[in-house]
């Protein structure tokens, strides 16, 4: 799928943007209150906006993960494709985590003003979509291990990352719930609001 257009990220800082943007959210998700809706967008938005920084550490090569350095690929209907980092970034973790504490700073702020969704849960799902996607590079094993040390440089009081194995396969025992459940849909198959019995579960049946 191509994107219908692009936008800079430093359109999170802007709340007429972001609330415009979330509005639409009701037609992908359901009806629900602000405060659920943002954190059900921010749930899509944060994997794709801290995916091109992970993917350069893991591969050796630092991008800057600030809104500026960042472009967004969307579609119409509001939905995030993709994004990219326009610059390298210099130095190492230290520096990435200050960069990335900047823009998800940022962004969560922006939202929370405009949403009043909760900033410790935001942050939870920040923590969750880099673990995530570190897990979804080539080197999951490896980069299982830049996760906590990442996360404890970008500060923000982030949750620690936790991993655990269905089988043998990694997965991310999340700290986050996107709330999707209270749009009308379906609790995601790894959602900490069910008990661990069922995640298990669930999560058996979805990765073997």
């Amino acid at each position: 799928m191509k994107p219908d257009w692009t936008a800079p990220a430093t359109l999170l800082a802007d709340p007429e943007w972001v609330r415009a943007r979330i509005g639409g959210a009701a037609k992908l998700y359901g009806c629900a209150r602000p405060e659920v809706l943002g954190t059900i967008w921010w749930y899509s938005l944060s994997s794709v906006l801290v995916a091109p920084a992970l993917e350069g550490l893991v591969a050796g090569i630092l991008v800057d993960p600030a809104l500026a350095a960042i472009k967004l690929d969307l579609v119409a209907d509001g939905r995030f494709l993709g994004a990219r980092s326009t610059r390298p970034l210099s130095g190492g973790l230290p520096e990435l985590g200050t960069a990335f504490a900047g823009a998800l700073g940022t962004a969560i702020t922006t939202i929370v003003t405009v949403t009043g969704a909760r900033e410790r849960a935001l942050g939870a799902i920040a923590t969750d979509s880099i673990a995530n996607r570190l897990l979804w590079t080539p080197d999951p094993e490896r980069a299982m291990t830049l996760a906590e040390p990442l996360v404890a440089a970008i500060g923000l009081g982030l949750p620690k990352p936790r991993f655990i194995r269905v089988g043998r396969t990694p997965a991310v025992r999340r700290a986050s719930c996107c709330l999707i459940y209270e749009a009308g849909n379906p609790k995601c198959v790894s959602c900490p609001r069910q008990t661990p019995s069922e995640r298990e579960g669930r999560l058996r049946s979805a990765l073997g």
